[in-house]
């Protein structure tokens, strides 16, 4: 059970700087001030919480049969499969920017656009398991036990990760457009 409340910790200090990534990363692109501090921190914490993460599913059972209940277990499939995604994901998002301009460079415009693509898949999985993660962190904790009050949580941050999504996505993409594009603004 420490373990598991171990990853549950690393993982809340993960969301907490991931999220200051993103503001982060947006107001860079918004201002062309390109300063990736929040990138290391980040990093450290999401792979303890990845180590913690695999340990807890692989060491200890945890008594969940996924295909007996796939309706009940819906949470814990798309927080298993996002957390899967999110590694091969992030190889590409961290390279993504040089990626982007070398094929914008050769007018690989296909390529060009899979990276685009591959970005807002990279947003919407690492939102995703952050969404379906947050509260089931804060029951492991302790600091969560009511159902009515998981679901209002829930509710409040799926629309917070919708709109996280929405806007990382636009103010990122838009500003690549515009600095890779033949001719600029979009």
């Amino acid at each position: 059970m420490k373990l598991k409340k171990m990853n549950a910790a690393l993982g809340l200090l993960s969301i907490a700087a991931m999220l200051l990534h993103i503001v982060n990363i947006v107001f860079s692109y918004l201002t062309f001030d390109f300063k990736l501090l929040t990138a290391i921190p980040l990093m450290v914490l999401v792979c303890l919480h990845a180590i913690c993460g695999m340990l807890t599913v692989f060491l200890q059972a945890d008594g969940m049969r996924l295909d007996l209940y796939p309706k009940q277990n819906l949470r814990t499939i798309l927080q298993r499969v996002s957390a899967a995604l999110i590694l091969p994901l992030l190889i590409l998002h961290i390279n993504t920017f040089d990626m982007l301009k070398s094929a914008a460079e050769a007018g690989r415009w296909l390529w060009f656009s899979l990276l685009l693509l591959s970005q807002l898949l990279f947003y919407g999985t690492v939102l995703t398991h952050v969404a379906v993660s947050i509260t089931r962190g804060m029951i492991t904790l302790g600091l969560l036990t009511s159902l009515d009050r998981q679901k209002r949580i829930d509710r409040v941050i799926y629309v917070i990760c919708a709109a996280v999504f929405i806007i990382a996505s636009f103010v990122v993409i838009k500003t690549e457009l515009a600095m890779f594009l033949p001719g600029g603004m979009v």
